[in-house]
């Protein structure tokens, strides 16, 4: 009689004799929906429902219990052993019908639920697939960044140049380095452009390409009859903040420090324009910051940037760290700050060189407890005190592209 009424309201109906026989039914047809007894031959009817939840199918099957017993425990012991609804026996023909439009409402739902979920996993799928080639750009991108900063160290007659570059992400948006202006002088920079993207990456290539060591393209220098001339720092600074106002219609700026080293004299000129202040040590260990400042390049169409002037004697160094250095923060958000780093300088004393940046990089990375927020970057210009050798500027100076010889 239950099949007839169910063949009657449109359903295909499958029967089986026993609980046994239902299951290889199920495994064979994956039935939408069961309709079982609870006593019947070979097994319960939650002893099918388990077995039932237990097979593997592609949908939800929907399985209801057709049972005389009303007792809580028992619909709790059915509820446990995996059966959606009830039918109590007699079983009327609207109930029936009413239980099984349930049924199907929750089978439609949980069809749309799963083609939801399998165009998600397709979306996520093509998500993934695009990330990894993103990352692989952007590492790609960082070896090219890595690459504007061909010599990590320089040695020009009796002082010693160091760079520290170490980018945040993949790519960042610090740029150092150095070029030789003639066999006596050297201008050095250190860059920090705003934010950690491929905007600052790109602008950071932009100004590598313009202090590049070829005279032809570096804005610093220009070809006199004498040989090469470098332009003043104010006036680099006073042209790069007309390039970035004029020529790009972004919000992006970026600090800087560019000094004009004389190896002879030791005499060194620079420019602040919102960079942090560079630290100059003495041979003595005393440290003093320089420079009042400065306006960022980008920000004000006349700026004010702050020019400096000083002395490095034998056994000076100056130090010319970014802001992801001095603004480091540790768990508490505590800053580093100059008087961080000055600590720091004056505790590794006795380094020079690489081995003092990376004794600072380690010093900021616990500090911090190893969370970088920032790109870091740093110069170190020391005046050092080298045989005749070692001082020849033929043999130890890097060529007009700012590379050192073997």
């Amino acid at each position: 009689m239950l099949s007839i009424q169910l063949q009657r309201a449109g359903y295909q109906v499958i029967e089986a004799e026993s609980g046994p026989e239902a299951l290889q039914v199920c495994r064979r047809y994956e039935p939408d929906i069961v309709l079982s007894d609870w006593i019947m031959p070979g097994m319960t009817g939650p002893e099918l429902c388990r077995e039932f939840r237990g097979l593997s199918r592609e949908g939800y099957g929907y399985f209801i219990l057709l049972t005389s017993k009303t007792e809580a425990s028992d619909i709790a012991y059915g509820l446990e052993a995996g059966a959606d609804d009830f039918l109590t026996k007699p079983i009327s023909g609207a109930e029936l019908r009413a239980r099984l439009r349930a049924g199907d409402r929750i089978l439609r739902f949980e069809e749309k639920l799963r083609a939801s979920n399998a165009q998600l996993q397709k979306t996520l799928d093509r998500l993934n697939l695009a990330q990894e080639a993103m990352d692989r750009d952007l590492r790609e991108a960082r070896k090219l960044q890595q690459g504007l900063v061909r010599e990590r160290s320089g040695r020009f007659q009796h002082f010693e140049l160091s760079l520290l570059l170490r980018p945040a992400g993949h790519i960042g948006g610090d740029l150092v380095g150095f070029f030789p202006i003639n066999q006596d002088r050297a201008g050095i920079f250190s860059i920090d452009v705003s934010g950690h993207g491929v905007t600052a990456a790109l602008l950071t290539a932009r100004l590598a390409a313009h202090l590049s060591g070829s005279t032809e393209q570096n804005v610093a220098l220009r070809a006199a009859q004498a040989g090469t001339e470098a332009v003043s720092p104010l006036a680099l600074a006073q042209f790069f903040n007309t390039m970035l106002l004029e020529e790009t219609q972004t919000d992006t700026y970026f600090t800087m420090v560019y000094a004009d080293l004389d190896f002879h004299s030791g005499e060194l000129r620079g420019v602040q324009a919102g960079h942090p202040h560079p630290l100059v040590q003495r041979r003595t260990g005393e440290i003093e910051p320089v420079g009042d400042g400065g306006m960022p390049i980008g920000v004000l169409a006349r700026p004010r940037f702050d020019e400096f002037r000083l002395r490095l004697n034998p056994g000076d160094r100056l130090l010319i760290a970014s802001d992801g250095i001095t603004e480091a923060t540790d768990p508490d958000g505590n800053l580093l700050g100059d008087e961080g780093v000055m600590n720091i300088a004056r505790g590794h004393r006795g380094l020079s060189g690489h081995n003092f940046l990376d004794a600072m990089s380690f010093c900021v990375s616990q500090f911090t407890h190893g969370e970088r927020r920032d790109d870091i970057s740093a110069v170190l210009i020391e005046h050092r005190e080298w045989g005749d050798r070692d001082a020849d500027p033929l043999r130890s100076g890097p060529d007009r592209r700012g590379n050192l010889p073997p």
